[in-house]
């Protein structure tokens, strides 16, 4: 059999064995699964996990999974379990749509769409784990979506393996609170708190996400010895084009993009994804919505430059008009 009609096929079983499973989606219920697992004696935990991972490869929600496996085997081996059914459905997933689908894209994106794939390829691990960790996309899709993508399928591995680790933890543990709660245990009350939790540190993780990926903030001393230097540097200013022929002028070296006009042109910067980037405005304000949207857009290296312009002059240092 040709390596292309076996793709053909391998693509054919995945969305028949999807179809099949919505088809049946009522025959299917996470009580029938929990009771088939709780009769398998010692195997259960692999059962479980492969279950898991075969739902993920057919596209099918991890949630319920997840839960129902915090039910069935506690909050510490449940969240083994959980991670390691996850993490096989993952790769299975990345590795079919690589060698189904990778060399097709490879051979007809272009324009926009190679820009953000070669953005993406060049991110690569701290991509996995910013999607990981800020969950912008379905996660059955996404791991096909990475799967068409030129990350190495290590960094994709090791970087989900632990960026998984705290969303699965803290849905494992609130499907054993739930369970607790249902039975009436005595230990339920602490069970919630604790998935509580874990689950306000998951929210908070975004926004942590978002902070690193920012990188440190500049102050304008430190912008003017780099941009002496003649160092390889991209000043963003995002203020209005007006702004700049007022009394604080701008700098001569600077790229103008204004904010509200910024997520629609950031291709125009797209070769800055991996360098560094300082970001100004009048003072700072503008400078950290500007930062949020370039981390959200994969830029890994960006400053905002503390003062912007107003200490810039306050310094007295030169600008243009």
């Amino acid at each position: 059999m040709n390596t292309h009609r076996l793709r053909w096929l391998l693509l054919l079983g995945i969305v028949c064995g999807g179809v099949l499973l919505f088809v049946f989606r009522d025959r299917l219920s996470v009580d029938m699964l929990v009771a088939w697992v709780e009769n398998a004696g010692w195997l259960a935990p692999f059962a479980f996990a492969l279950i898991y991972a075969m739902g993920t490869v057919f596209m099918v929600s991890g949630l319920a999974l997840t839960l129902a496996g915090g039910a069935l085997f506690g909050p510490f081996v449940g969240t083994a379990v959980n991670l390691v059914g996850a993490m096989l459905g993952a790769t299975g997933a990345f590795l079919i749509a690589r060698y189904v689908g990778a060399g097709w894209v490879e051979a007809r994106i272009g324009g926009r769409v190679r820009q953000v794939r070669d953005g993406i390829d060049r991110e690569g691990w701290r991509f996995v784990a910013f999607v990981r960790l800020v969950p912008l996309f379905p996660f059955v899709l996404l791991n096909y979506a990475l799967g068409l993508t030129r990350i190495p399928l290590n960094h994709y591995v090791a970087t989900s393996l632990v960026c998984m680790l705290p969303g699965s933890a803290a849905y494992t543990w609130l499907g054993h609170a739930g369970k607790e709660v249902f039975t009436g245990e005595e230990s339920m009350i602490q069970s919630l708190l604790v998935a509580l939790a874990l689950l306000a540190f998951v929210l908070f993780l975004p926004r942590l996400v978002a902070s690193l990926r920012r990188g440190p903030s500049m102050d304008v001393e430190q912008l003017r010895k780099r941009l002496d230097a003649g160092d390889e540097l991209l000043v963003l200013d995002v203020r209005a084009p007006e702004e700049r022929s007022g009394e604080l002028g701008y700098l001569a070296q600077s790229t103008l993009i204004p904010l509200d006009q910024l997520a629609g042109r950031v291709e125009q910067i797209d070769g800055w994804m991996e360098k560094p980037v300082a970001i100004v405005c009048r003072t700072d304000v503008r400078s950290a919505k500007a930062a949020r949207i370039l981390a959200s857009r994969g830029f890994a290296d960006v400053h905002v430059v503390r003062g912007g312009m107003t200490a810039w002059k306050k310094a007295g240092w030169p600008v243009s008009r």
